[in-house]
């Protein structure tokens, strides 16, 4: 993120006694243009944290949802999108893959918490599950294009371009990518996988990918 930068983005701190705070927030102070927040615990600047993502991962869960809805209606998500967006208090979100360290990791930080005190978290759960579903219904709709093609799943074969959890960046952990892949292999399509940002030592040890190291064949699917 070349515009949200670190100096520029207000640091929560905190720390296990006022004095600690006091010196972790000075410290940050020191470097942090936009300024600081000190939190009252570090309980608190934990779940700040947590919630972040956990937001996030509601809020990508609900288009992913409508997608999954305008799909069986025949209607393009996007288009809708587009629409909605005209009003100036519509979130600017697109569906799709939810992976990465954070977004799809934080909520089940704060769900397994919740469970131990005996409260099940519903709402964040059930954000949690829809995305997790996604790279599922990619495959299927890559499918369900091949066979209005009236290609052979069988004897087609897919190009994935992209195996990290978001475009441009090395970093593939916790790539849902992998569902896509996985899906189409599982219905007997071929599928190669392409990123010259990945390792392919990498790619290969977490997924037992093995990455192709540049696009010679003939593909009846491209998945971007």
């Amino acid at each position: 993120d070349k515009i949200n930068t670190l100096t520029t983005i207000q640091k929560v701190t905190s720390g296990s006694t006022p004095e600690v705070a006091n010196f972790v927030d000075q410290l940050y102070k020191s470097i942090i243009t936009a300024g600081t927040f000190k939190a009252a615990s570090m309980k608190v600047a934990e779940a700040s944290k947590a919630i972040e993502n956990a937001q996030r991962d509601l809020n990508i869960s609900f288009v992913n949802e409508l997608a999954l809805i305008f799909d069986r209606m025949g209607i393009d998500t996007n288009e809708v999108l587009e629409a909605a967006g005209t009003k100036w208090n519509f979130l600017p979100l697109r569906p799709g893959l939810v992976g990465g360290h954070c977004i799809g990791v934080d909520p089940y930080y704060l769900t397994y918490k919740s469970e131990q005190l005996g409260y099940a978290p519903d709402v964040i759960l059930s954000g949690r599950k829809v995305n997790d579903t996604m790279g599922t219904h990619i495959a299927q709709r890559i499918l369900s294009l091949l066979k209005k093609k009236q290609q052979s799943i069988e004897q087609s074969k897919a190009l994935v371009l992209g195996i990290t959890f978001k475009e441009n960046c090395p970093d593939i952990r916790n790539s849902r990518v992998v569902d896509v892949v996985r899906e189409l292999q599982k219905e007997g399509v071929q599928v190669d996988v392409y990123d010259p940002q990945a390792q392919p030592d990498e790619v290969q040890k977490t997924f037992g990918i093995s990455l192709i190291e540049s696009i010679q064949h003939t593909y009846q699917a491209i998945v971007l």
